[in-house]
């Protein structure tokens, strides 16, 4: 089984349309829907925003459902002058970048416990994500991909996460998934579309283009079940 999480109803209910034998089961409030997605068993649930929503969600979901690899899905602001919006950013690692122990002398963003200050998402998943995207004419780049419990719309909060990371897109709910998978040995990719620039701008940006991310986001991520489907076969 695969789930998929994302934080809001916009980034997850094309997913639960399109699934077969749907079955709901609510844990700590939180709705997860389970069945046949793209010929592949899942179980797509909507955490809700930030990072610890998105944590509970996780670890309910590695317990209760026990999936193979956890997908996180949605939208995203860009980092990178590259990146334009409904462009997909798929990671090689998450950071939170609201972490930081640095006046207790370790790195800003180490994660406590894991002792890592990057967390590596899945490469065979990455690799594939990424060719669904180029079969689907999106623009795609992979890279770092920053979270926080902030929604950054500033030239300064941008600029600050650019230099202590090096991240391509900020948003609130991977890093935490991330941490979760880690610490649960289970595989993980997130997958985000970008929305707005993490900028001044992005407070018009954001709903004017949520809906095309969203719908570029869930267009992939059906793509590579299919696709991920077909691997396991061969």
């Amino acid at each position: 089984m695969i789930g998929i999480i994302g934080a809001m109803n916009i980034e997850t209910e094309g997913l639960i349309s399109r699934m077969q034998g749907a079955k709901t089961r609510t844990i700590s409030g939180i709705n997860y829907v389970s069945g046949q997605l793209c010929g592949k068993e899942a179980v797509v649930a909507t955490c809700g925003i930030g990072k610890v929503a998105a944590a509970m969600c996780a670890e309910g979901m590695i317990l209760c459902y026990h999936p193979s690899l956890i997908m996180n899905t949605g939208v995203a602001g860009s980092l990178s002058p590259s990146l334009k919006t409904g462009d997909v950013v798929v990671s090689t690692a998450l950071v939170q970048h609201d972490m930081d122990t640095s006046g207790l002398g370790d790195p800003v963003g180490l994660i406590s416990g894991l002792g890592m200050v990057e967390i590596p998402a899945d490469m065979d998943a990455m690799e594939l994500m990424l060719l669904c995207c180029k079969e689907l004419g999106i623009p795609a780049e992979y890279g770092l991909i920053a979270t926080g419990d902030q929604f950054i719309c500033t030239n300064e909060a941008k600029n600050r996460i650019v230099r202590s990371f090096g991240a391509l897109a900020c948003e609130m709910e991977g890093g935490s998934i991330a941490q979760i998978c880690c610490s649960n040995n289970i595989p993980f990719v997130v997958t985000r579309a970008i929305s707005d620039g993490a900028d001044e701008g992005s407070q018009m940006d954001y709903p004017s283009f949520c809906k095309l991310a969203a719908e570029r986001s869930v267009a992939a991520v059906s793509l590579f079940l299919q696709r991920w489907r077909m691997k396991e076969k061969q």
